[in-house]
């Protein structure tokens, strides 16, 4: 193995495991905060729902790209790459989705009230759930189409118009396909990237404005949760836009030719993977809930550790 798959190989490794821990965290935590609250605020429903669909790219694209990248072959059949495929073009895209949900919602949240905001405030955390099954159902029929070009890597020449994923190929058979599906993908993307820099703008605006009332608001009505959501949210948003401007500049490049480097699709899939494996993180840093329940895990932990210590003695 030489030193650039070695490379390579433990950049992925790391990536993946990072992303997959910090993702089980958080969803563990929640589980936790389900168990011990009556009901999650829209914001924590939000970004538990962020933390599965990071998982759930993680698993479908890193984990086998990563075996891939250290010589693992035939990993999976047709049908195996028809699901895989289609699992990671749903997570990837409900990644975008939710974190501009997310954006969206916290920006009705923390608005002056008015007489339209009146009304939906109060029933924003009965549109939470309605909102995901709407972007499931929306994301799985813009996807429809990606079983139908998955199949199982075949010996030879790699045909023009195909991604070579290692693991799997996803042969669009002409230019017209290959296009069509980039231009529906890239569209979707850009609007709701568009969608969550307009409502993230106008939370910084807010905040800006409004900085010396929200410090009375925190004082007088715990404001203070929501000016540190606000700040998570919009820390999310600029990590999400920084890699997905990347993502997307390769992804054009893509576009405009037949046959596609595997160095260039492998620094797709790793810059695309990056904001699935960091976001985790930055909810732990910064949601109180989320850091309680792990610091409480770890002080019950500690305990055993030492009586496991002093018996063996």
């Amino acid at each position: 193995m030489d030193l650039c798959v070695t490379i390579k190989g433990v950049s992925f490794l790391l990536q993946t495991g990072m992303g997959i821990l910090g993702n089980t965290v958080v969803l563990l935590a929640y589980a936790q905060i389900i168990y011990t609250e009556p009901k999650l605020l829209p914001v924590d429903m939000i970004l538990c729902h962020l933390a599965f669909a990071n998982l759930m790219l993680l698993l479908t694209r890193c984990v086998p790209q990563t075996m891939t990248v250290f010589g693992l072959r035939d990993l999976l059949n047709d049908p195996g790459c028809k699901v895989v495929i289609y699992a990671y073009r749903i997570g990837r895209a409900l990644s975008v989705c939710i974190t501009c949900m997310l954006s969206v919602f916290q920006a009705v949240t923390i608005a002056p009230a008015g007489p339209r905001l009146s009304r939906l405030k109060p029933a924003l955390p009965s549109l939470v759930l309605p909102t995901f099954a709407g972007l499931w159902l929306l994301n799985m029929a813009i996807c429809i189409a990606a079983p139908f070009f998955s199949m199982a890597p075949r010996n030879g020449t790699v045909p023009a118009f195909t991604l070579n994923l290692g693991f799997c190929h996803v042969d669009f058979r002409d230019n017209l396909s290959y296009v069509i599906n980039g231009v529906a993908v890239s569209t979707r993307d850009f609007a709701f990237v568009a969608l969550m820099l307009a409502s993230s703008g106008y939370i910084l605006l807010l905040l800006h404005r409004h900085s010396r009332q929200v410090r009375s608001i925190r004082r007088s009505q715990g404001g203070g949760a929501e000016t540190r959501a606000a700040k998570t949210v919009v820390t999310l948003v600029v990590l999400y836009v920084v890699f997905f401007g990347i993502d997307n500049v390769i992804w054009i490049y893509m576009l405009t030719v037949a046959k596609v480097s595997p160095v260039v699709a492998d620094m797709r899939v790793f810059f695309s993977s990056c904001y699935a494996s960091l976001s985790p993180y930055f909810i732990i840093s910064s949601n109180k809930k989320v850091k309680a329940k792990i610091v409480c895990a770890a002080e019950q932990d500690q305990p055993s550790t030492d009586n496991q210590e002093t018996s063996d003695k």
